[in-house]
């Protein structure tokens, strides 16, 4: 009889393990309850790659009274399988829509797998990230998460775009949870939505925040949009919770600040370079220095001097 109980407990163990959303060495990954009603999955915080399989985002599942609302499903749709195979887990109700809070392909490309299953599903954007997916973004980010993680079989054939849209100053209910729509003109990118869950008191940054990973600042970006969107929330009355784009979520000082430190030592850095007459590479080491605490985020030495650059740029174009 012990034999017996040993197996079937072998054979559980073995089917839970199976059907887990794992990336070997990095671990397994599963939505977690943080308060209320949200459960988060907080992604690897680093650059899309084979080993991540293209998943490197904070996809959050919000539980409503008759469905559920995704924000950010992932990258791609074999990753959008297994999350939804965890949104499962958790429970049984259709989902009824998707919140996407900007262009970039490793936060959206999952609504493919959503909407396999619920061909009706509302995925909510701002109009303007969906103009520019349309317009040849999506494709673009296909390419460069293709070649970085080998993993978006299935995501193109036809890209799975927003098709409701939602403006800043907006505020929308989905079955019982109403979310406020914020959209800075130019931070992130300029297609950016940032979503504040008014039943758990819950800010969606999106990657106009991150923490333990630097993402790229394109031509559509501003880094000083970003310090004064980040310096606008820090000045309001504080949620009980932060969640970036990429690394982990908590209160707002916690989370926020050291994004904030890093932007503002670039962008001033780069101004001060720009005023005393010299190119921003010459500032280089300096700012290294500076940011001696950030070297062991993902990607800071490829991204942090194009940061710099980026930065110098916006000074230049200031200046004219």
């Amino acid at each position: 009889m012990k034999k017996l109980i040993s197996i079937v407990i072998i054979i559980a163990i073995t089917s839970v393990s199976i059907h887990a959303f794992s990336l070997g060495k990095l671990g397994n990954f599963e939505f977690k309850k943080d308060h209320d009603n949200v459960y988060i999955m907080h992604g690897p915080p680093m650059n899309p790659s084979i080993e991540n399989e293209g998943f490197m985002n904070n996809p959050t599942l919000i539980e409503g009274k008759t469905g559920l609302i995704v924000i950010d499903p992932g990258g791609n749709y074999n990753v959008g399988k297994k999350i939804l195979a965890e949104i499962e887990k958790i429970s049984k109700k259709p989902i009824l829509a998707t919140i996407n809070t900007h262009k970039h392909g490793d936060h959206w490309f999952a609504n493919k797998a959503l909407l396999e299953k619920y061909p009706k599903l509302v995925i909510y954007a701002h109009p303007h990230m969906i103009k520019v997916v349309k317009e040849g973004g999506a494709q673009k980010w296909f390419n460069i998460l293709d070649r970085l993680s080998k993993n978006l079989s299935g995501t193109d054939k036809e890209f799975p775009y927003p098709n409701k849209e939602l403006n800043g100053g907006q505020t929308i209910e989905i079955d019982g949870e109403k979310f406020l729509i914020r959209h800075p003109e130019r931070a992130h990118t300029d297609t950016d939505i940032v979503i504040t869950h008014l039943n758990s008191d819950t800010m969606f940054l999106g990657d106009n925040l991150m923490k333990l990973r630097f993402g790229g600042f394109d031509e559509s970006s501003s880094i000083k949009g970003n310090i004064e969107l980040l310096e606008a929330i820090e000045k309001e009355p504080e949620h009980k919770l932060y969640v970036p784009g990429h690394g982990p979520s908590g209160k707002m000082h916690e989370t926020i600040d050291p994004f904030l430190y890093y932007c503002k030592v670039v962008y001033e850095s780069a101004g001060k370079a720009y005023n005393d007459d010299k190119e921003y590479y010459e500032v280089k080491p300096e700012v290294i220095t500076k940011l001696k605490d950030f070297q062991k985020w993902d990607a800071f030495d490829d991204q942090m001097g194009k940061h710099l650059m980026k930065a110098y740029s916006e000074w230049e174009a200031n200046d004219m």
